[in-house]
């Protein structure tokens, strides 16, 4: 299997994590009883519970360009540094973002969005350069 698609397995790994500390943190912070009913009204959250709902919407915002990047380098059959950088780049960015945004470190958590832009960019350098 090539690093490109390791790299679709890291990421539906990540959102694995991502979704499942979303909904612990959520149900820790507003019980059980929403969680499991209708969920008709807008739950009051905790600091810590927002901010991983939003680390997992802001990983959903890039992982398309991350999927739609890596399928076109695996049908186009490219592969070399740009793309292996470009997987590791992204996957370590957004790993790394997660426990940086729940702490609550705004510089750290944005450099490690950049990171994994840089990845995407790097994809993006070699699908096209190829």
């Amino acid at each position: 299997m090539t690093v490109a698609l390791w790299g679709l397995i890291g990421l539906a790994l990540l959102i694995l994590v991502h979704v499942s500390v979303d909904s612990f943190l959520l149900k820790g912070s507003v019980g059980n009883a929403w969680t499991v009913g209708a969920r008709d009204t807008p739950p009051q959250i905790g600091p810590v519970a927002g901010r991983a709902h939003r680390a997992l919407w802001n990983l959903l915002e890039t992982a398309p360009a991350f999927i739609a990047l890596v399928l076109v380098a695996e049908l186009a059959d490219r592969g070399g540094g740009w793309i292996t950088w470009g997987v590791g780049l992204y996957l370590a960015g957004r790993i790394s973002y997660l426990p940086a945004y729940l702490s609550g470190l705004p510089w750290v958590r944005t450099g490690f969005w950049q990171l994994s832009m840089v990845g995407i960019v790097l994809l993006l350098i070699g699908v096209i350069a190829g």
